[in-house]
């Protein structure tokens, strides 16, 4: 191993530029903070702290609506409005089928309702149902 392999990164380099968009130490309200993954660090106190969400963020709670824009709710009882071949089942969900008591999840993609029908979880896009 040589001594390069075994530095262990510092600080970026100072450039003389004032960025108003990182928040200053609260430790010791210095201005030179840098980000560090998902933290901020003072390099003068060695502070580190998570920076607060964004306004933007904080109302980011986005309204899940179905297929024909009524918002949807946990508990609220659906029909789908289209077949569904699920992946890695043979069986079809037809149109018309009743979905009780849902639960709104931030899935993968645009998966946003959990489910069960038949006894089988299932997660299912806002756009394939309709409020019943």
């Amino acid at each position: 191993m040589t001594r390069r392999s075994l530095r262990v990164p510092g600080p970026p380099r100072y450039s003389g530029k004032v960025t108003d968009s990182l928040p200053p130490c609260p430790e010791c309200s210095s201005e030179l903070t840098y980000e560090m993954g998902a933290l901020l660090v003072c390099p003068l106190c060695g502070h580190e702290w998570a920076p607060e969400p964004a306004e933007a963020e904080v109302a980011a709670d986005t309204v899940i609506t179905d297929a024909y824009g009524t918002p949807l709710a946990d508990g609220d009882n659906v029909t789908v409005i289209k077949d569904l071949k699920p992946k890695g089942s043979s069986t079809v969900i037809k149109v018309g089928t009743k979905v009780r008591g849902i639960r709104l999840v931030d899935g993968v993609g645009d998966h946003d309702i959990d489910c069960r029908i038949d006894g089988v979880a299932l997660q299912l896009k806002s756009s394939v149902v309709k409020k019943a």
